[in-house]
């Protein structure tokens, strides 16, 4: 008979790519996996609803977070940082769920920022308001920002920005170092803590690239041999950049289990710092 654990915050159960299979649901909060992350796009625009019909009597057991940002169109996914249609995003959200999602991320506003120049930094300004009403209303617990590529939000985020509850950024052994150094700054300038910046894609899409053939992530850690290298990389991730909860995505309770075991690792801190270093350097000797 498999132990029920106790809820661990650390690890968040990403849908992306994901069946949206209720056994996983299951098997995840038998985990002590209680927090779920979606997003409006997913499963092509329907994982709300498939999780509201196949499992909407878990949903209250588990933290739900969502993103908002992606609309769909005839010729496909449209990305928008419209106030209006995110603010009415959340609404439907919280619709199709059956509940208010407890965090609404404002989905990778890099995408129309890149095209916004140079009224940018008004359209990221108009959108986290947006999800600010949202919040004040009661359609969310609390909103975020997931973004891929942080470098465009960065550079226009100031005082009429409305501050986030939670930024969501890559993390993992395969950020690079502009990426990585972008996150860093963006939650500087934010002031976030640790316990307020998730990661996510802790192995950069698979954990059977080839890469972790060639690269063993137990060098990061001062019980190398206790781990599996893919427990090891989902460890180090929690420290590029430094980040209290990890999404994770899967259709496998079992890798889920690995991945949850992966947290008794202990990193060690000064290797990260060397490892942070070459990518610094590197990153110059590039640019120069």
């Amino acid at each position: 008979m498999q132990v029920r654990r106790g809820p661990d915050r650390r690890v968040v159960l990403g849908l992306h790519r994901s069946r949206h299979e209720r056994r996983l649901l299951t098997g995840a909060l038998d985990l002590g996996v209680t927090a779920l992350d979606t997003s409006t796009n997913y499963l092509d625009f329907r994982s709300h609803q498939v999780l509201a019909r196949t499992a909407g009597d878990l949903l209250p057991k588990f933290t739900v977070s969502t993103k908002v940002g992606y609309f769909q169109e005839p010729d496909g996914a449209e990305h928008s940082l419209d106030p209006t249609r995110l603010y009415s995003a959340v609404e439907e959200a919280a619709k199709n769920l059956g509940r208010e999602p407890d965090m609404v991320f404002l989905h990778n506003p890099e995408d129309s920022l890149r095209k916004a120049v140079p009224h940018h930094k008004d359209l990221l300004a108009a959108a986290c308001t947006a999800l600010d009403d949202a919040k004040a209303k009661g359609l969310c617990g609390a909103w975020g920002v997931a973004s891929w590529d942080p470098s465009p939000v960065l550079s226009v985020v100031d005082l009429t920005v409305p501050r986030p509850s939670v930024l969501m950024v890559r993390a993992g052994l395969l950020v690079g170092a502009r990426t990585l150094a972008a996150a860093d700054n963006l939650i500087n300038a934010w002031n976030l803590g640790c316990g307020d910046v998730w990661g996510m894609s802790p192995f950069g899409g698979s954990t059977s690239a080839s890469v972790w053939d060639r690269l063993d992530p137990r060098l990061f850690l001062r019980d190398d041999r206790r781990l599996s290298r893919v427990q090891a990389a989902f460890r180090v991730a929690y420290h590029l950049p430094r980040v209290g909860s990890i999404a994770v995505g899967t259709d496998e309770p079992t890798h889920l289990g690995e991945l949850v075991g992966a947290l008794a690792g202990q990193v060690e801190e000064r290797t990260v710092q060397e490892y942070r270093k070459l990518l610094r350097d590197r990153s110059r000797d590039h640019s120069a």
